[in-house]
């Protein structure tokens, strides 16, 4: 049974809708979260250089696969801004100069079906750790620069201006300001204000009202019945409206594999897989602790990959978990997957019914939900909190945020340095770790800091503590403080006593580096044992290091290791006068 609910994770809640309390809560939920969507999805296409029927079928059948292979019951799947924006991003490099919308959605397809690809892999080889190499300040610093970006890339819509002309966003967003103070459409604009005061409006004093739904309505009506759309030879006011959308469930149609783009969109593709995916499990994760439900990272994946493959088979674009689209469900009601059926049901009947009542919806109106969805995504705090946590972090965290601003449009630039550069500071704060020569009290038989108590260390023999894994980056270091100990105590010291409990993994570097100085310090006349070595005990055995050098070498306890010490130096009147000579009696 577990493994076909691998394969069919809705198995696990498909008999709870029989309840008809689950049923209905489900079905409201459906219904809000569709209420929300479906103004969304059509914005978030426009934000992704589409047409906005390609969000309406993107959040079709990928909402629903989302929930029924998935591991979360209440995850929200479909367009959002970030992905839309990363897409955005990618596209006008690699598409062909001149092409025409089908050509540039045909492209999106592709990039959606390798982010399903992708994500598919991850989950099937259990390797959703990968997305830890999206560190936490990485992460900060991208939203929040996408934000920004998100939202100045609206502001020509909301002025009713062209968009200002510059390879980089910072200049694009400049040039739209100077349009605007020249050229602004006061009808546009205002269409802007009435939507944005009505989902302001509604969050503060109506809050479980749909405010986008309400924003939608009044600005279309207003639209329709000013001629808002018209030019102003015709007689209307000159602003830009969605128009005719098409009719009809999206058609099956296989994104053509052109493998000169597929490499030029291979790390796009990897970024907003791990992108989207980040925000998808971070918002399930959220949600599984709250309502106490089983989540599965692997699965997630699959889920998540699944949905973005459909979408790209059915022209849609690529797709993840939505941080708003998920509250709005959980705090509706949702308690299975089957709300997001529920969803994706209403969406198809928008696109089968219900889209000639979107003609008149203003442009204005859109860039403002767009603005309004991401305007949650700046926080700032963060970075804040990380700088009195650990300054490296918020650095990273600055750092992404500033290069992703400045290479925007080209945002995987900014997350690639960013990873580096806290893969770097990881190298950085492990190459030295915490080394400590231990000594004891009178009476106590706790070893502690020789250095940090002040207390006297024996100089015949040394008991020594590293916390850290020993590998590649570190392993040179442990080496000079072993060294650096036998020069300072120049010829008195006769053995050293490794506490190794603080080492948890050890690699061929580390192992290298311990055999060489076993050899060299033997050679010198000092001998090394180790003590409480159960974290890497396996992997010496298994390399051959402890059949090597003897088994004699190793030991439970470090007491035991310093009796053995002492025994084999014979030395009585040494040991007498140790700071460890109670350790001993």
């Amino acid at each position: 049974m577990d493994k076909i609910a691998r394969f069919l994770p809705f198995l696990a809640w498909i008999h709870e809708i029989k309840d008809k309390d689950i049923l209905k809560a489900d079905l409201v939920a459906g219904l809000t979260v569709a209420l929300v969507l479906v103004p969304q999805s059509m914005a978030y296409a426009q934000l992704a250089g589409l047409a906005p029927q390609y969000g309406l079928y993107a959040s079709f059948l990928p909402v629903m696969i989302a929930a029924l292979m998935g591991s979360s019951r209440q995850l929200g799947t479909g367009p959002v801004a970030v992905v839309s924006l990363l897409t955005a991003a990618a596209i006008p490099t690699i598409i062909p100069p001149g092409a025409d919308m089908v050509t540039y959605a045909a492209y999106a397809s592709l990039l959606a079906f390798l982010v399903g690809v992708f994500q598919f892999a991850l989950g099937a080889l259990k390797l959703g750790l990968v997305i830890n190499f999206l560190s936490h300040p990485v992460v900060v610093g991208f939203t929040n620069a996408a934000a920004i970006i998100i939202g100045t890339s609206q502001l020509n819509k909301v002025f009713g201006v062209d968009k200002g002309m510059g390879e980089h966003t910072y200049e694009q967003v400049w040039g739209t300001l100077v349009n605007a103070t020249q050229h602004t459409n006061s009808w546009t604009l205002f269409a802007a204000i009435v939507a944005f005061a009505i989902m302001i409006g509604v969050k503060k004093y109506a809050p479980k009202l749909p405010g986008v739904l309400i924003a939608v309505a009044v600005t279309t009506i207003i639209s329709w019945a000013m001629s808002f759309g018209l030019s102003v030879e015709d007689g209307g006011l000159g602003g830009a409206i969605v128009g005719a959308i098409p009719e009809g469930l999206p058609a099956m149609m296989m994104p053509s594999f052109d493998f000169s783009v597929i490499n030029q969109m291979v790390v796009t593709a990897i970024t907003i897989g791990l992108i989207g995916f980040m925000e998808a499990i971070s918002i399930a994760k959220a949600m599984a602790a709250q309502t106490k439900q089983r989540l599965n990272a692997d699965q997630e994946l699959m889920g998540q990959g699944l949905a973005n493959v459909v979408s790209s088979l059915f022209q849609g674009y690529a797709v993840s978990g939505s941080f708003s689209r998920s509250a709005v469900n959980i705090s509706a009601g949702a308690v299975t997957g089957f709300s997001s059926v529920v969803t994706a049901v209403i969406v198809g009947i928008t696109l089968l019914f219900l889209t000639p009542l979107l003609y008149h919806l203003p442009q204005a109106t859109l860039a403002a939900v767009i603005i309004m969805a991401v305007i949650n995504l700046i926080k700032f705090a963060p970075i804040m909190h990380a700088w009195k946590v650990e300054k490296h972090d918020a650095i990273v965290a600055v750092v992404s945020f500033v290069l992703t601003l400045l290479f925007a449009p080209h945002l995987e630039n900014g997350i690639v340095i960013g990873v580096i550069l806290s893969l770097t500071l990881f190298l950085y704060r492990t190459m030295e770790p915490r080394f400590t020569e231990l000594s004891a009290h009178d009476g106590s038989s706790m070893f502690v800091n020789a250095l940090d108590n002040k207390l006297d260390r024996c100089e015949v023999v040394s008991i020594v503590k590293y916390s850290g894994s020993l590998y590649f980056a570190n392993a040179g270091y442990f080496e000079d403080k072993i060294l650096k100990l036998i020069a300072d105590k120049h010829e008195c010291l006769k053995y050293i006593i490794v506490d190794m409990a603080g080492i948890n993994q050890i690699d061929a570097s580390g192992e290298d580096v311990l055999s060489g100085l076993l050899d060299r310090c033997s050679a010198g006349g000092v001998e090394i044992l180790f003590a409480r070595t159960e974290g890497i005990e396996r992997v010496l055995k298994r390399s051959g290091f402890m059949d090597k050098y003897g088994e004699e070498r190793f030991y439970e306890r470090r007491t035991d290791a310093l009796r053995f010490a002492w025994k084999e130096l014979g030395d009585e009147e040494a040991a007498s006068h140790s700071p460890l000579k109670h350790l001993i009696s």
